[in-house]
């Protein structure tokens, strides 16, 4: 009579380690269609966009269901004027017309100075391949670093379709010193 429960148990046992292996697959597939699809992590290359995020640090970066909007910071990628996706802030969006007072250091959106806490410092005059005042085309945003004195944004190469926006960043995700929400 005592080896009935044994066999029960095992077969309990084995139903148990089958459902954990199958809950184990499906998380495994949702995360990877997540992170296929939905979400991916990439590296940053360089200083632009200095002091909100760091040459390496590691961002979690998301397009599902999202439209840039002014101040967004954005992954980006254009085959004509660089080479690996670049991290940028969303100046202005379509329909938007941006002007630059070098002489007072900020940047003036549809008449009014933006308040950009977030930048490195005071921006100065530099040689730009985009004369301004310039109207953002619709379907098109203007992108700068936040580093203003090391970034080429905007400034260089112009309005970018939105179409060539990977998605905004949400995250700083590693190195665990830096980790942070993105705004």
């Amino acid at each position: 009579m005592d080896a009935a429960p044994e066999v029960q148990e095992t077969g309990n046992l084995s139903a148990t380690i089958y459902e954990w292996l199958q809950s184990l697959v499906v998380a495994w597939v949702v995360c990877l269609l997540i992170f296929v699809f939905g979400v991916r992590q990439i590296g940053v290359d360089g200083r632009s966009m200095v002091p909100t995020l760091h040459h390496q640090d590691r961002i979690i970066v998301s397009n599902v269901l999202y439209e840039p909007e002014r101040g967004d910071v954005v992954v980006l990628t254009n085959k004509e004027f660089m080479t690996k996706p670049i991290v940028k802030r969303v100046i202005a969006v379509g329909g938007d017309t941006v002007d630059i007072d070098y002489d007072a250091g900020y940047v003036i959106l549809n008449g009014s100075p933006i308040d950009e806490p977030y930048i490195n410092e005071r921006m100065l005059p530099r040689l730009s391949g985009v004369d301004f005042p310039l109207t953002v085309p619709e379907d098109f945003i203007l992108v700068m670093g936040d580093n203003r004195n090391n970034s080429s944004d905007g400034r260089v190469f112009g309005p970018v379709d939105k179409r060539e926006v990977l998605g905004r960043v949400y995250v700083v995700a590693w190195p665990v010193s830096n980790w942070k929400v993105v705004t």
